[in-house]
């Protein structure tokens, strides 16, 4: 973590705010606290922010504000930041069917960890995975927290199509496919929640900055009846705030 933000040019109308130079959670929160604050501080000429692992890009009309005023601004709101409360969060909870048809590569990742399919589910679930950030494709999550135990490589062969809600690892990595893709990742379950609707008052699900808990599933009778509420949009997962 640096003792203050490095602020890089990226084109005419866009500054990165640097950070650090590690991933971290603690570093990630700071990423969220000062996007938050900047947000919330009502800038004019601000376009846009995009919280990353260790950095922010602020994208800017510099027709409205000049880039030295813009500087000004971040660097006061950084040295102000201890006083804005940035501790709050929400975790929510994710129904996965784990293995079978939802979960093809299971048995793999049971195999290459030593792990009873079982112990592989159970450690994937009990994670709380903090988000550290937004992107790849609308609604994906890059996700920290995987158990060391779990770590197992990508496909040598990626697959032409993942189902929407796949769940997957891939080496110290696991998240969720919020659209059908293409991908490389070892498919251990399926959630029926989306993750990406554009249909929704809100499209995207989760937050940069939130976390998440993978709850498992019992059948797939249970598995079928929450997507039938999800497709009648009568379902809505589990959330809470933490701390």
């Amino acid at each position: 973590m640096y003792d203050e933000p490095q602020i890089l040019l990226a084109g005419d109308k866009s500054l990165v705010i640097e950070l650090g130079n590690e991933i971290t959670p603690e570093l990630n929160r700071l990423v969220h606290g000062i996007a938050s604050a900047i947000e919330n501080a009502d800038i004019e000429g601000l376009i846009d922010l995009i919280p990353t692992y260790r950095s922010v890009l602020i994208n800017y009309e510099p027709s409205r504000i000049p880039l030295s005023e813009l500087q000004s601004r971040i660097l006061d709101i950084y040295t102000n930041l201890d006083e804005i409360d940035t501790d709050k969060t929400t975790l929510v909870h994710l129904p996965v069917l784990y293995g079978g048809d939802y979960g093809p590569d299971l048995e793999f990742v049971s195999r290459h960890t030593g792990l009873s399919r079982s112990e592989v589910i159970d450690l994937h679930s009990c994670s709380v995975y903090l988000i550290y950030m937004m992107g790849f494709s609308p609604g994906f999550a890059y996700l920290g927290g995987l158990n060391e135990l779990l770590k197992t490589p990508r496909l040598e062969n990626p697959r032409l199509k993942i189902p929407v809600g796949s769940v997957g690892i891939a080496d110290m990595q696991t998240g969720v496919y919020p659209m059908e893709s293409p991908g490389g990742w070892q498919l251990i379950g399926r959630t029926p929640v989306k993750l990406f609707d554009p249909m929704r008052n809100t499209p995207i699900l989760l937050n940069s900055g939130n976390y998440i808990k993978f709850e498992p599933i019992g059948s797939e009778s249970e598995y079928k009846t929450i997507a039938s509420s999800v497709a009648k949009s009568q379902y809505e997962p589990k959330s809470e705030l933490v701390k």
